[in-house]
């Protein structure tokens, strides 16, 4: 008994192909689903390193270009918008005086332990809140209670119970981010993939083990985003924390040239503080893409 006759669905679907790729043909380009995106506004793209080398320092022109433009517009009255050759000159001024590396010591010691101490609580308390259910109802409610009240307005306690040293700047920087650190940790512990941890107990490992290689070893990328993320915070923190009977420091100086009128100064050590934080997060970037080659995007 002969069956029915065979037919190629790739010949039919190029036939019904063939008219709408001839009509294309005749009105131009194509359109639909097989257009080609252009690479600069492609979802989710990539470009090349030489590209985003390229855009990053138009974006810095750009700020650079509007600088310009306030200065000149306002007549170069530099005690509104400094000039940068004003601003320049203001930063070999603090150079030369030596404030700017005392203030830059000072400032950045402040930040290097106090986030120091907040990650590595944040580490801690975050990778076991996001393991294990019972830490997590543990310590929900306090650090939910706690991170709804400003670190900036403990500022007279923590002046009454530690006095005006380095204590309370440092422990001040630790309370205006640990919650956070824990939390985004947290949740960077709760994407580790569950198939790996189950294959981890199939295999034999112990709890510690599995945390340790398996639960902090993939959450490390993430962690190191959490650093990158809530260390702008810290710095935003500083300030706060330097006015504590502070006698260096960059936000110290800030605040000094402030009350006599130095624009061009504050302009100098703003733009002190914007470099610190590029490098800064340029080296996290690279310590992340160093540890964890595997997730580099």
């Amino acid at each position: 008994m002969t069956g029915p006759p065979i037919v190629d669905a790739g010949a039919v679907a190029g036939e019904a192909a063939a008219p709408g790729a001839s009509g294309s043909r005749r009105h131009g380009k194509a359109k639909g689903r097989g257009r080609k995106q252009s690479r600069l506004f492609e979802l989710r793209g990539s470009l090349p390193t030489s590209w985003r080398i390229g855009l990053a320092v138009l974006g810095l022109a750009l700020v650079f270009g509007a600088w310009l433009l306030a200065a000149a517009t306002l007549n170069g009255d530099s005690e509104v918008v400094p000039s940068p050759g004003e601003t320049y000159h203001a930063f070999v001024d603090q150079w030369q005086q030596g404030n700017l590396w005392l203030d830059f010591k000072a400032s950045t010691g402040r930040i290097l332990y106090g986030y120091a101490i907040s990650m590595a609580i944040g580490v801690v308390v975050g990778v076991a809140v996001g393991s294990l259910m019972s830490f997590e109802s543990t310590v929900e409610a306090p650090i939910a209670f706690m991170r709804y009240v400003p670190a900036t307005a403990m500022t007279p306690l923590l002046t009454v119970w530690l006095g005006i040293d380095e204590a309370p700047k440092i422990t001040l920087i630790v309370l205006g981010t640990v919650f956070f650190n824990i939390l985004m940790t947290a949740d960077v512990a709760r994407a580790v993939p569950r198939e790996l941890i189950e294959a981890s107990y199939t295999l034999g490992a112990r709890r510690r083990t599995v945390l340790g290689r398996v639960v902090l070893r993939h959450s490390l990328p993430g962690i190191v985003d959490v650093a990158r993320i809530n260390l702008a915070a810290a710095w935003l923190i500083l300030p706060i924390s330097e006015v504590l009977a502070a006698q260096e420091g960059l936000a110290f100086r800030i605040d000094r040239a402030e009350r006599f009128r130095n624009v061009d100064t504050m302009f100098a050590l703003l733009i002190v503080f914007g470099i610190i934080g590029l490098a800064s997060d340029l080296g996290l970037r690279w310590l992340r893409n160093a540890t964890s080659p595997w997730a580099t995007s």
